[in-house]
């Protein structure tokens, strides 16, 4: 027989604020607070139906923007690995 575990009202709220506000996967944030992604997925719509958190509408934009950022993160961090790598090319060159 497979015993459940109970999480606060709290703890839901915010596991689902991790997904919804922050960006994170269902499953990458069910690995971090050691529950499963289906909990998280079903606790979402249900503070959605209740209005506690936006709708999948109301919190797209920022998603989308999230996902843009860590995209150009990506792009600046090889970007000044280049350089730092130049850098340390032409130092060594005037040596």
């Amino acid at each position: 027989m497979a015993k459940y575990r109970r999480y606060s009202k709290e703890f839901k709220l915010q596991a689902s604020k991790l997904v919804t506000q922050q960006g994170y996967s269902y499953d990458q944030a069910a690995k971090q607070l050691g529950t499963t992604g289906w909990s998280i997925r079903n606790w979402i719509l249900k503070f959605q139906q209740t209005g506690e958190l936006p709708s999948k509408k109301e919190f797209q934009p920022k998603v989308d923007e999230i996902r843009e950022l860590r995209k150009e993160l990506a792009q600046l961090r090889m970007e000044n690995e280049i350089l730092k790598k130049a850098a340390a090319y032409f130092a060594k060159e005037s040596l």
